[in-house]
């Protein structure tokens, strides 16, 4: 959430791509010579740089860790369905002269959802974005928690609308389809100068989305994200949380677009609405199989409940 994809790296060489060739090398041209000891080596590292942020960064994932029924109820991003969360501010595209600033608008809903995901049953999040009041973009995320209490990212289905209308939804990833990892979206007990760790990466589509824990001071967490895979183009987000509350602020730092957001409300919807918001998620869940068949048709249909 509150991260802007970038359609256009999607179209760049996989990570699965590089390991598989490495693999698949005979070993009589491994020992070739330096030259070709070199190139392998570095074959492998860019690998690495596109699965994570860093040595040690990438997380231990076992579906083991969790519970069977999702229960997201970290201080610092808690997940009671039904709670609805609305976000504005605004995007600054640094590129055009004089730089252009659209409104931008977050409603963010925990549904009353779960879908199984990697082995993992999680929590459903129903995400809308808003550019200068149109629906830009409407995704389905993919939250879990360990028994020790840190909160999992396992997926993503993002569609995209350009002026309203339904354009695709290249950006999908699923923790375990086509080398996408789950990542940490929240840590148990995050302390400052933690990081970076793996959030969730997908090498696919060029997503790797990185945390560094910034401070904590009283009841306010305040982490930097970024994607080096983006390069100085992407710059970085500073996400701040309150304990109880979950994200409240998102303000950015270098890059070409700059977004700003701060929470305006959160309401607890009434039984009626969020049957209602359920079965909006729902149908866009039923959707995913059509549009991303080889990706998120891989999964289990998202239902109501545990």
């Amino acid at each position: 959430m509150f991260r802007k994809h970038n359609p256009v790296l999607s179209c760049l060489a996989a990570c699965s791509l590089i390991t598989g060739w490495l693999v698949a090398v005979p070993l009589s041209l491994l020992t070739a010579g330096a030259a070709q000891a070199g190139a392998a080596q570095a074959g492998t590292a860019a690998a690495a740089t596109a699965t994570d942020c860093g040595p040690g960064s990438l997380p231990d994932f076992k579906a083991g860790s969790f519970p069977d029924s999702p229960d997201v109820d970290n201080t610092w991003l808690p997940m009671e369905p039904g709670t609805r969360s609305d976000f504005s501010g605004t995007v600054t595209d640094l590129t055009t002269s004089p730089p252009e600033v659209h409104k931008h608008r977050v409603v963010s809903i925990v549904t009353g959802l779960t879908k199984m995901v990697d082995g993992v049953r999680t929590v459903v999040l129903w995400d809308r974005d808003y550019s200068d009041g149109v629906l830009e973009e409407s995704e389905l995320a993919f939250f879990a928690q360990t028994r020790k209490g840190a909160v999992w990212l396992l997926g993503e289905y993002p569609e995209e609308f350009d002026n309203g209308k339904f354009s695709g939804a290249p950006n999908t990833f699923v923790s375990g389809v086509d080398n996408a990892r789950a990542g940490i979206a929240m840590l148990a007990h995050p302390e400052p100068g933690t990081g970076p760790y793996t959030q969730a990466s997908a090498p696919a589509i060029d997503f790797l989305d990185c945390g560094q824990v910034v401070s904590r001071k009283a009841n306010v967490l305040k982490i930097d994200e970024f994607n080096p895979l983006e390069g100085a183009s992407a710059g970085h987000q500073q996400k701040y949380y309150r304990a109880g509350v979950g994200s409240f602020k998102v303000t950015a730092s270098g890059g070409d677009s700059q977004e700003v957001l701060n929470l305006d409300s959160t309401t607890t919807l009434s039984a009626g609405a969020l049957a209602a918001v359920n079965q909006r998620a729902l149908a866009q869940d039923r959707h995913g199989y059509k549009v991303s068949p080889d990706v998120y048709g891989t999964t289990e249909r998202a239902r109501a409940g545990c």
